[in-house]
């Protein structure tokens, strides 16, 4: 083998060698591994979504479930609440509620506000419970229903059943319908009404003008059932005019009264009308509001 031949040979031997030695220091499938060198690519980072807005709340028990006509319109009969007034507390109108007792007109509940600020006097105005109890035992004279059967107080407005105590069976008597009345935490609770169910007084109108003598009517579900109407003004203790005593009964049967009246003089009058006779005088009644023009 001569020299040159050899030297060939030699040099292919190196580069053989050279090119085994870079074959190992690369990837598996050949391609450079650059794993340790590059720089770590972070992850994207989602931002957290926002979350839904909560659910609104439930509205208190105490408020109607009829849906107001607008935006800012109270439903039919219903109080209105306006912004809070100067030094806290809402701002109650009536609407077209009728006040029938306590107060009969803003002035006389704000005079009581006045005197209740300077030495607390009669608190129980500012109770719903208190004040549809006694509505119906100081001011119709049903002294035998002493009790709260059922209770849905608002912010604004409140339903308090009441009944007679010995006949839980019986339920309730009434449930007597309240509304604030004035500005303030302090403005007091007014009876506006009843809520009827098996004995309703539908007839006069809520809220018309009344002038004796006056049809009285509505409907009843009851057996031999005896209806005596009043009507009645919180400043006088005596009855204005009474009828007694139509018979009813059946089931959402109609029921009509005439009752004659005279002395009205306070600006909201109440017609009521009371059943009884099975357990006590008077098991239930329902009212309604009048004006005297």
């Amino acid at each position: 083998m001569n020299v040159r031949f050899r030297l060939r040979l030699r040099l292919t031997g190196v580069a053989l060698a050279t090119g085994l030695s870079l074959l190992a220091c690369s990837g598996t499938d050949g391609r450079q591994d650059t794993t340790a060198t590059s720089p770590p690519v972070a992850s994207p980072t989602t931002a957290p979504r926002p979350s839904s807005p909560p659910a609104p709340a439930p509205a208190p028990s105490g408020e109607p479930s009829t849906t107001p006509a607008g935006p800012s319109s109270p439903a039919p009969g219903e109080p209105s609440t306006a912004a809070p007034a100067p030094g806290g507390g809402p701002v109650t109108g009536l609407g077209r509620l009728q006040p029938i007792w306590p107060f009969t007109t803003l002035g006389q509940a704000q005079a009581w506000q006045r005197e209740h600020r300077a030495g607390g006097h009669q608190p129980w105005h500012l109770d719903p419970e208190q004040t549809a109890l006694s509505f119906t035992r100081g001011y119709l004279g049903f002294t035998e229903i002493d009790r709260v059967t059922s209770r849905s107080i608002g912010a604004t407005r409140a339903r308090v059943g009441v009944g007679l105590s010995g006949s839980e069976d019986s339920g309730s008597a009434a449930v007597v319908h309240l509304a604030r009345y004035g500005t303030g935490r302090d403005a007091p609770w007014v009876v506006v009404g009843t809520d009827d169910t098996t004995f309703t007084l539908t007839r006069p109108v809520y809220g018309s003008v009344a002038r004796s003598a006056l049809t009285v009517g509505g409907r009843i579900s009851g057996v031999d059932e005896s209806i005596r109407v009043q009507v009645r003004q919180p400043s006088s203790r005596a009855p204005l005019g009474t009828s007694c005593c139509t018979p009813a009964g059946g089931s959402g049967q109609p029921w009509s009264a005439s009752v004659s009246f005279k002395g009205a003089e306070d600006a909201v009058l109440t017609v009521v009308a009371a059943t009884g006779g099975h357990i006590a005088e008077v098991e239930r009644f329902t009212v309604t509001a009048v004006r005297t023009g």
